[in-house]
């Protein structure tokens, strides 16, 4: 209830504000202040001040964490300034609706967010009621036309959560076309290309220099040969604006900032390329412009299993694997280290099981008391009686807190093994199966929360329920046939016919559940999903679609549970219709055998209250079936995951656990594709030698295959024929753990976790002293920036480290990846996020460790890659080229990386 009373501090769904009928789109920020909510002592902007004329092109340049995003988020009013406004054609952006004016805007993040859906749906989210025409022409514009056609499914294709089936250049092209598609008066790009080669970057900064004409754009870039064009850049630093001007204006000055940053972007092969290609290096642009035309990206998209949000509504009629029947006696296994709380905690239960027979014994005795003629023994028994009920209070008080305590404690511990065994267990399993849609993350996070949850009921509660409702049926039965044989006879004769129609329901509303279960999880990931997502939901104003997926999401529990209603209630009736009949049948009875002198008044009441007791005790057990049949489902689920054996094992007791790698690596004859896609071959017959001590470059477009080979290597998945060997050894036969920490791992996008700096570097490595620590961190160019923030190394990084930049995300990530100093490093993309300062202090650091090293690089960036012992140019998972730097630039025009270069040199010197 706090969560749903709590009133927004900037409310996206209020109608108050006001709406403009014309947008010119001059943006202009007043002497802002802003520091972060959850760092106020932080400053981020001091002051800024900065106009931004309608119609034209601004961009932002700065080292990492100078506040250039925060630019872009104080805009969209993600957050509101501290001190100071920001205003759009003259009037703040406070006093205008806050849906309105983010359709006004469209947004390209660093890290482009996809939802588990089509690539249809997700560009879509841009304009919902946009044409199949206009949705091409949107991803025409992004450069994504030609690489989702080759999908076999088009733009029905699913990109899975998070996007995970798309390659990172194409899930920005995605991304471009989404806001290409709302078409709106301000672009804003935060590092929009940077995860795009260097063809597709050219091709795609063409398009949306195109998309930019009459529009206010807002572009953040560390490659500046995105922005030269730009009609004003700025020069940011520590939140401040340091330096203004066009291109012309700023690269005059050689002693500025902007000037000591391009200087530091030009790439060293711009004088080999002359040499190499002469005055032939314009021919050369133009023709890789053809090629570039004439060349598809070899689209691997890994799975289309993934269903989309829209289609959680039919999730409930898609039907899994039987999971087998649960063992109730591995659950109690699981147990055994609290015996002794079972043994006091069933002791408790069996004795109040046993309270109620006698409460309904001396219940009926005391109203045959009422019947005596001698007041004096009515109030010597009722005294009696009163005594024993008081008796039976204190015992109902203790041995309840005996049951429930003991079975608590054991629900708990139990709670707590199931969830290490369970997290251990999947940690284990193989990339796979996390590709596959009924594992996704809030799968996986609802069946450790809530399954978990339902089996320490099962075990806690209904544990005691199911043995006092034994305790109480005996006791009663044989309290009936001793003082009233023939009449509790035909009341025991009748229970049957009650636990008949209880146990029906249970196994009608067991079988019921467990679709219900796996329609309320499609909800459970929908919302974490969007959670998860929640800034490009904002800023595309996408929280009425996501509500009304939402809603299509719960149209199959909510149907089910209707239906589940009818049968229960028509089960609950039948079981109360037949009570009412047995007590008819009962009362009948016993008056014949009274009349027939064959028992006493006394002894009706007696037997009756007793047996009636046990019926009620009965319903009682029989309402819980609910919780029964879904115990059941989870124990089963749980059961599931401890019991599958993953088909890569990391901790292979038989595996070779080496103490020490030299690095030699070498890939043999490998096929491969995706487990969820066996149709889109990726590799055939590929092959490539990585010698050990040496660094091995990966080029090519995107999707061509450089990211599989480092999955892999790190055995991610396994080929489908050939063979991987590191030291000369097929990698199935070591032991994975011991292997992979040999082996050091930068993605392209960052992973953080929740948690501090210093737990996020020594992530991986068992022992580090604080020495080591910082030495990596220094490394990796992060140690100053660090040392700055006033909580140091015990910074929170907040969760997936969204407290700190993209760049300074991925200085962490390539500090730990040194701290493990691993023999084999894999580095994927890992300068893509830095500004040019730091991408030149942090590649000298790695051209420093990589030396001696076996390292592969994925790279779209050529200059960080020209040192590279090895360049393999990949097209469409082969190799059409490998060599040196120089010895590819020796091949002329002719050669594949020469493309590559020029290409990427025309836009550095465009």
């Amino acid at each position: 209830l706090e969560l749903i009373r709590r009133a927004p501090k900037i409310d996206s769904e209020t109608d108050a504000g006001e709406e403009r009928a014309n947008v010119a789109g001059e943006v202009e920020f007043r002497n802002v202040e802003f520091c972060y909510p959850s760092r106020p002592e932080s400053p981020v902007l001091k002051s800024f001040s900065l106009r931004v004329p309608a119609g034209h092109t601004v961009a932002l340049v700065g080292s990492s964490g100078s506040g250039k995003s925060t630019v872009i988020a104080l805009l969209e009013r993600f957050y509101d300034p501290s001190a100071g406004e920001v205003t759009l054609d003259g009037v703040d952006i406070r006093r205008l609706r806050l849906k309105w004016l983010r359709a006004q805007m469209g947004l390209v993040s660093q890290e482009p967010a996809l939802f588990a859906t089509s690539i249809r749906e997700n560009i879509l989210l841009g304009k919902e009621d946009a044409t199949s025409e206009e949705v091409a022409a949107a991803a025409k514009a992004a450069n994504a036309h030609d690489f989702i056609s080759q999908l076999p499914q088009g733009y029905d294709t699913q990109v899975g959560e998070r996007g995970i089936q798309m390659s990172g250049g194409q899930k920005q092209r995605i991304a471009i076309a989404r806001a290409i598609l709302k078409s709106p008066k301000i672009l804003l790009l935060d590092e929009a290309t940077s995860a795009l080669d260097t063809n597709s970057e050219r091709v795609l900064q063409e398009a949306l220099d195109l998309a930019s004409m009459g529009r206010t754009t807002i572009v953040i870039a560390h490659r500046l040969s995105t922005i030269r064009n730009a009609h004003l850049i700025v020069v940011m630093e520590s939140g401040e604006v340091k330096e203004l001007g066009s291109h012309d204006q700023l690269i005059a000055n050689e002693n500025g900032l902007y000037s000591s940053l391009v200087h530091l972007q030009q790439t060293r092969y711009s004088r080999e390329a002359t040499e190499a290609g002469g005055t032939g290096r314009t021919s050369n642009v133009e023709q890789s412009k053809s090629q570039n035309v004439n060349r598809r990206d070899s689209a691997v998209c890994r799975s289309s299993s993934t269903r989309s949000m829209g289609d959680a509504k039919n999730d409930c009629n898609i039907e899994k694997p039987k999971l087998p029947v649960p063992s109730f006696r591995r659950l109690l296994l699981l147990n055994a280290p609290e015996w002794k709380q079972a043994l006091i905690g069933g002791f408790s239960a069996i004795v109040f099981g046993g309270i109620q027979p006698a409460y309904s014994y001396a219940m009926g005795s005391m109203i045959s008391i009422y019947f005596l003629r001698d007041h004096e023994e009515i109030k010597d028994k009722t005294r009696t009686y009163a005594l024993f009920f008081a008796a039976l209070a204190v015992l109902t008080f203790l041995v309840n807190i005996g049951q429930h305590y003991s079975f608590d404690v054991m629900g708990e511990y139990l709670t707590k093994r199931i969830r290490e065994q369970m997290l251990e267990k999947i940690l284990t399993f193989e990339i796979e199966w996390f590709d596959r849609d009924d594992n996704s993350t809030g799968v996986i996070c609802s069946q450790l929360a809530k399954d978990t949850n339902i089996v320490r009921s099962l075990m806690g509660d209904r544990m005691s329920l199911v043995i006092q409702t034994i305790s109480a049926v005996f006791i009663a039965f044989i309290m009936g046939l001793i003082i009233a044989w023939h009449l509790a006879l035909v009341m025991i004769a009748a229970q049957p016919i009650v636990v008949i129609c209880f146990y029906a329901r249970r196994v009608l509303l067991k079988s019921m559940s467990k679709k219900s279960i796996q329609a309320q999880s499609e909800c459970s990931k929908l919302a974490a999903e969007a959670v998860s997502n929640i800034r490009t939901i904002t800023a595309f104003s996408s929280q009425g679609h996501i509500l009304r997926l939402f809603d299509q999401a719960q149209e199959g529990p909510r149907k089910e549970s209707i239906r589940q209603s009818w049968f229960a209630g028509l089960g609950l009736g039948t079981s109360m219709s037949l009570l009412r009949c047995t007590t008819a049948l009962d009362f009948w009875y016993g008056g014949r055998l009274i009349a027939e002198h064959h028992i006493t008044a006394k002894a009706l009441f007696q037997t009756f209250t007793i047996l009636v007791g046990t019926g009620r005790v009965i319903a009682d057990a029989g309402s819980v079936t609910t919780d029964l049949a879904k115990g059941a489902d989870a124990v089963a689920s749980v059961f599931a995951i401890l019991d599958r054996e993953t088909e890569i094992n990391p901790d292979n007791r038989e595996g070779y656990k080496p103490e020490k790698l030299l690095g030699e690596v070498d890939i043999k004859g490998v096929d491969f594709a995706y487990p969820s896609r066996p149709d889109v071959i990726i590799f055939k017959g590929f092959s490539l030698s990585i010698q050990p001590g040496m660094s091995t470059a990966l080029v090519g477009q995107s999707g061509s295959g450089k990211s599989t080979i480092i999955g892999l290597i790190e055995r991610f998945y396994e080929p489908l024929r050939g063979v991987i060997e590191v030291d000369g050894r097929d990698i199935k036969t070591y032991n994975l753990r011991a292997l992979r920490r040999h082996i050091g791992l930068v993605s392209q996008e960052p992973t953080l976790f929740a948690g501090t700096i210093r737990e996020n570097i020594v992530y991986g490595t068992e022992i580090a002293s604080e020495a080591e620590i910082e030495k990596a961190a220094r490394s990796a160019n992060a140690h100053d920036f660090i040392s700055n923030l006033k909580d140091g190394y015990d910074t929170w990084c907040g969760d997936q480290g969204i407290h700190l930049s993209g760049g300074q995300k991925q200085r962490i990530a390539i500090a730990r990846a040194l701290l493990k100093n691993p023999a084999i490093l894999l580095l994927d993309e890992a300068t893509s996020a830095l500004d040019s300062q730091s991408e030149k202090v942090v590649q000298e650091a790695l051209d420093r460790v990589l030396v001696g090293r076996t390292s592969v690089v994925v790279a779209h960036r050529l200059s960080t890659i020209q040192n590279c012992d090895l360049i393999t140019v990949l097209e469409k998972g082969i190799v059409v080229e490998a060599g040196t730097h120089a010895s590819l630039m020796a091949k002329g025009p002719a050669g594949a990386y020469f493309g590559l270069v020029s290409l990427q040199q025309g836009s550095n010197h465009h």
